[in-house]
């Protein structure tokens, strides 16, 4: 068959809008749903098993430059990046404090008998629907809340949506969740939780000491002081305040901003004022954990505050959150446009 001129533009053009939109593809053999925006990864929502995994997770995360923004390892390590906290990966929600279960610190690098004692794992259960189009694309999953490193009771059922869009410059993803309590359940008062990221070194702030992080059961980790040649992150929250100054603030957003190489990057977490705690405090660390703990009010307030958050059984509650992942610097105005719009839509 002779491809004439007029036939190849036809072609080209075909593929081009064939590529157009927000694309989700199901990836059964590696256990993710990769989604693209016209043609470019942007993330996968990916759930390994809990024999990897506790909790599945949006990872890793792009620019619409194909600019990784979310720390590689364990599953895709990189060079010169800290290796803290291996239950920190991509972008997740989970609390430490479920019922005397912690569901937030739980990993693989914990003794298996400590995880049965202390440990809750948030079992993937299924697709429950995926769509694709134009401007936005759709998917919703289900999970479960489960003790003993997810061998024991129930807890609670999860039903997440994730809405993921992107013109320009600029690419959202709004997780809206809603946890069922299968039982009468507490979220007790603390540090670790709820919404997160863990981004690329490149985005945390300059490390200057080094530092021990202890969690609800006692376990310690180190975060080295590392070089910082090409680490330039700083957070920036609606009220003004800066650097990790927006730790243990309320706020309704936080943007953190940075470069890598050459590539200017935003990254803002916004609540919702229909969240329980709304204001959020800021979990905001300089290494890279980047987080929204609406529920932990006593540490961030010296005591002053307790939430002691409840639900009975069979009573529900929904968590929405937008991730603005920019490549470009936006003024507090644009981001306050883009909350506004989120807040319009849920």
């Amino acid at each position: 068959m002779k491809i004439t001129f007029t036939l190849l533009l036809t072609l080209v053009s075909s593929l081009a809008f064939a590529q157009k939109g927000v694309k989700l593809t199901q990836n059964d053999k590696d256990k993710k749903i990769d989604v693209t925006i016209d043609g470019q990864a942007f993330t996968s929502y990916f759930y390994p098993g809990e024999d990897l995994l506790k909790k599945a997770v949006l990872f890793p995360i792009k620019t619409n430059h194909g600019t990784n923004i979310t720390r590689g390892w364990p599953f895709e390590p990189r060079m010169g990046e800290r290796v803290d906290h291996p239950h920190h990966v991509g972008m997740w929600l989970n609390y430490e404090f479920v019922n005397g279960f912690d569901y937030w610190n739980n990993s693989t690098a914990i003794k298996p008998e400590d995880r049965l004692k202390k440990y809750g794992t948030i079992r993937h259960t299924g697709i429950v629907s995926m769509k694709s189009k134009k401007k936005s694309g759709e998917l919703v999953v289900s999970a479960t809340w489960q003790d003993k490193d997810g061998t024991g009771t129930i807890a609670a059922y999860e039903t997440t949506k994730y809405v993921f869009a992107g013109k320009g410059n600029v690419r959202l993803i709004d997780r809206i969740t809603t946890i069922t309590a299968e039982t009468d359940i507490s979220f007790k008062d603390v540090k670790d939780g709820l919404f997160a990221i863990r981004v690329a070194r490149q985005l945390e702030h300059p490390s200057k000491t080094p530092e021990v992080f202890t969690d609800a059961n006692g376990l310690a980790t180190t975060v080295p002081k590392l070089d910082n040649e090409g680490v330039n992150g700083s957070y920036r929250n609606n009220n003004g305040i800066e650097g990790e100054d927006t730790w243990g603030k309320r706020a309704k957003w936080v943007n953190l901003r940075g470069k890598i190489e050459n590539e200017d990057i935003n990254l803002v977490i916004i609540d919702h004022p229909k969240n329980v705690g709304y204001p959020t405090y800021w979990h905001t660390r300089g290494y890279g954990l980047f987080s929204a703990n609406p529920l932990g009010q006593k540490v961030f307030t010296d005591g002053k505050d307790v939430m002691d958050f409840k639900l009975k059984k069979g009573e529900s509650t929904t968590f929405r959150y937008r991730t603005v992942v920019a490549s470009e610097t936006l003024a507090d105005e644009a981001v306050n446009k883009l909350m506004a719009d989120f807040e319009k839509l849920y």
